[in-house]
């Protein structure tokens, strides 16, 4: 165990998702999965007092494409 313990970690990581998904499925795994990330990006993005979403940003790039065309 002291050897080989992030192996046996990930080991055991990969048992429980596996359980997970022959209980539940992998559709509803990788929602979870998507929910879970959203939560954690979310939470990344107002610990470093940034915009969760970039408005401002965005609707520079779009203006800045859209001139091409005019």
């Amino acid at each position: 165990m002291e050897k080989h313990r992030r192996a046996t970690l990930c080991t055991l990581a990969a048992c429980v998702l596996g359980i997970i998904y022959l209980f539940f499925g992998l559709f509803h795994m990788l929602i979870f999965g998507l929910i879970v990330y959203t939560g954690y990006y979310i939470g990344n993005k107002l610990d470093r007092n940034e915009p969760v979403f970039p408005a401002e940003d965005v609707w520079r790039r779009l203006m800045d494409k859209w001139r091409l065309f005019r």
